[in-house]
């Protein structure tokens, strides 16, 4: 039997070509699911029919691309810009390279290149005309994602936030109470939604710093041209869920609209049952509210089918629901980590980890674990650092600056006697001195 190595998004090709085949899905919908065209995802059928899965396996895989611009040519177009077009939008830069320098470059990759060197930055268009959006015609199509920080207990227990995911296609609802709407807590929604009712095709989110990032791209993800992730983003990324940002409340409006049916009936339901406390109250949301709320409230989709998709059994969610870092392991195969020390075992000997990335993953119940490509590495964590030796110590006194003594000469032909000289060292040596080690000077 032969083995495929497949990418996620050749998976969830697979994946929508299984249904195709199966007839629950058309190819139109299957080229929206796939984000591509009708005549694309013909061809991706037509390769599926022929060769199953290993027509959806990329054939340039392991080959540079046909139509990679050389380094040269990226070189050359960002120093010419910068010398004679550096007010140029990318587009007449483009046509002056092609006519007057000989450069033909296209518009979008000149402009992606000067992006990378720090010269072009996207301008905000004018805002477009909205109209109101029809729902997803199939469950788990699309999942609105949001928290609604409130009193839920009435000033008688502490502020909450309630976590809320509703299908776009079925108004199906799904909601836990969080001290705070954090990362960890968007996580664990995530998880017990996913445990329910599986990965949905995409989350629509607003704009918080939990799911967008307003910092600069790293090497790796530059090279890589994902963007800047936050750990939720990354999470998604490794999930195959698509996030989508909103840019306004107004566009995910079906949870915005649900926050309100939740503070209008789930405050009065608490009040009457005395619940002012966190664990009770999601007890009561996940046994008796929430299935009233879906009975009374859920909509039949458009169309027949559940486009919600099974957790793999290979996928691990404590790691990839959890904090992530990178850290360089260093000649004693240590890394520091929030000023925590961690000791590699000579088990990862055969992995040569030193001076290379490895991946620190903190899960959301604490649990620390290293990992290198894929795997997980074992290490002890030290409890403290690493004691420097004696003379590490003497040269990072603080405050104080090592110079080197000056070296005497004694003139040729005159040899004086080891001890007279010796003694006129000894004179002249100045105080604070050691003959070994050199002056030091306060600073």
């Amino acid at each position: 039997m032969e083995t495929l190595a497949m990418s996620e998004k050749e998976r969830l090709r697979l994946e929508v070509m299984g249904r195709l085949r199966r007839g629950e899905l058309k190819l139109s919908k299957a080229a929206e699911l796939l984000s591509v065209s009708y005549r694309q995802v013909k061809r991706i059928w037509k390769r599926y029919g022929e060769s199953r899965s290993a027509g959806l396996v990329h054939r340039l895989r392991g080959r540079p691309s046909n139509r990679l611009r050389s380094a040269a040519d990226r070189e050359r177009a960002v120093a010419l810009y910068r010398e004679k077009y550096s007010d140029f939008g990318p587009t007449l830069a483009a046509e002056h390279l092609a006519s007057d320098d000989g450069l033909a470059v296209p518009v979008t990759t000149l402009r992606r290149w000067l992006k990378l060197a720090g010269l072009w930055q996207s301008r905000r268009k004018r805002s477009a005309h909205r109209r109101w959006r029809p729902r997803k015609e199939q469950p788990g199509e699309l999942v609105q994602m949001d928290g609604s920080p409130h009193d839920w207990f009435e000033g008688r227990g502490p502020r909450a936030s309630l976590m809320v995911m509703i299908d776009d296609a079925t108004n199906r609802t799904h909601a836990c109470l969080f001290p705070e709407e954090t990362t960890a807590a968007a996580m664990v929604t995530f998880r017990s939604y996913a445990a329910k009712y599986g990965f949905p095709q995409a989350i629509y989110v607003d704009r918080d710093s939990i799911y967008e990032t307003t910092r600069e791209a790293t090497t790796d993800e530059e090279l890589r041209g994902s963007g800047p992730l936050t750990q939720f983003g990354r999470a998604m990324q490794e999930l195959g869920v698509k996030l989508v940002l909103a840019y306004s409340p107004q566009a995910k409006g079906r949870v915005e609209r649900r926050h309100g049916v939740f503070q209008d009936r789930l405050v009065k339901e608490l009040r009457l049952l005395g619940i002012s406390d966190l664990a009770r109250a999601n007890r009561y949301l996940e046994e008796r509210f929430l299935p009233e709320l879906n009975r009374r409230f859920v909509v039949p989709a458009k169309r027949s089918g559940d486009l919600h998709r099974r957790v793999p059994r290979e996928v691990n969610l404590d790691l990839v629901l959890s904090y992530q870092e990178q850290r360089v392991v260093q000649s004693d195969w240590t890394i520091v980590w929030r000023n925590r020390w961690f000791q590699l075992t000579a088990a990862n000997c055969k992995l040569s980890l030193v001076k290379r990335k490895i991946t620190v993953c903190e899960q959301l119940d604490g649990t620390i674990r290293l990992l290198y490509r894929g795997r997980v590495a074992s290490a002890a964590l030290v409890p403290r650092a690493p004691a420097a030796s004696a003379s590490s110590r003497r040269q990072h006194i603080r405050g104080v600056v090592r110079v080197p003594p000056p070296r005497r000469r004694v003139p040729q032909g005159h040899l004086a006697p080891l001890r007279s000289l010796r003694s006129l060292r000894s004179a002249r040596r100045p105080c604070g001195t050691d003959s070994q080690q050199g002056t030091f000077l306060m600073v």
